[in-house]
């Protein structure tokens, strides 16, 4: 097991699942600790990475495409301190990051993890009931019907047709979007039949946000919509008669940075396997994986 313990949280490695627990220190981001404990499995992950700084240094997980609700839901516009798979690690834990690091890669390599996006989510998004106030709503889901409600910073024409009750089988898509410099953010539902080109401010399907401390967990609301509604996977999916097929890609030759990389991974995996660490089977197995990419 592998596990690394800082202020900013704490990840452990059991060689299935990655478990992500925010930390309690003020500088955590309230989405973190919103969001609370991650069970991330190996399947879902395309790779990790260990950055170095003077000060600090820091750990971030890429999943792989369509995996996880709320990164397909955030459209990769969460913020580095909002965002639930990076980890600041202090200086003097650099050592343990590189042995996470290395354990992660090293199961990644062993079961042969494909890089491709995933068909289905293999993250189980927030848990519901969930309700969040931000901007001029409140937004409020169940699992089944999203609630819409306005304060009085709502615009009028917005405002007048009262709370908003939206069934699950009637939304096509949810978006979140933040406020960015001069312009406002949203959370949006698109309702099937019921296309709209309003803005969000005059949107009875929008909540308008205007950048402040609680918009990122408009996200949170967006995710645990978005698991429940069909996988982008199945929306891209062409009628079988239409499909092409697919034209196999030419070989790359490796570049000279990877051919070493691969190089230096056969003999760590062969350290491995004289002390132990590995089986004959195990062994075998990871070096035809990386024979593959020489």
């Amino acid at each position: 097991m592998a596990e690394i313990i800082q202020r900013d949280g704490t990840w452990t490695f059991d060689g299935e699942t990655l478990r992500l627990v925010p930390g309690h220190d003020k500088n955590v981001s309230l989405l973190r600790k919103t969001l609370g404990e991650l069970a991330v499995p190996l399947a879902a992950l395309a790779g990790i990475a260990f950055e170095q700084g003077k000060k600090s240094g820091r750990l971030r997980l890429r999943l792989r495409d369509g995996a996880d609700p709320l990164l397909q839901a955030a459209g990769g516009k969460l913020g580095d301190s909002a965002d639930p798979y990076q980890l600041t690690v202090e200086p003097d834990r650099y050592g343990v990051a590189e042995y996470v690091v290395d354990e992660v890669r090293n199961a990644l390599l062993l079961d042969q993890v494909p890089s491709a996006p995933c068909e289905s989510y293999l993250l189980t998004g927030p848990s519901v009931p969930l309700s969040v106030s931000a901007g001029d709503g409140t937004a409020s889901f169940d699992g089944e019907h999203i609630r819409l409600e306005w304060n009085w910073k709502t615009e009028e024409a917005k405002s007048a047709s009262g709370t908003r009750s939206l069934a699950l089988a009637d939304v096509a898509a949810v978006e979140w979007q933040p406020a960015a410099g001069l312009e406002n953010g949203y959370l949006r539902f698109t309702v099937r039949h019921s296309p709209t080109k309003a803005p969000p401010k005059y949107d009875p399907n929008s909540v308008e946000l205007w950048g402040f401390k609680k918009d990122p967990l408009m996200a949170l609301v967006a995710a645990a919509v978005q698991v429940r509604l069909p996988h982008p996977a199945e929306s891209s999916e062409a009628p079988p008669a239409l499909a092409a097929k697919p034209t196999p890609a030419p070989l790359a030759a490796p570049a000279e940075d990877d051919h070493d990389a691969l190089l230096r991974r056969l003999r760590e995996l062969g350290e491995l396997h004289r002390s132990g660490i590995l089986t004959d089977e195990e062994f075998t197995a990871a070096k035809q994986a990386v024979l593959k990419r020489l």
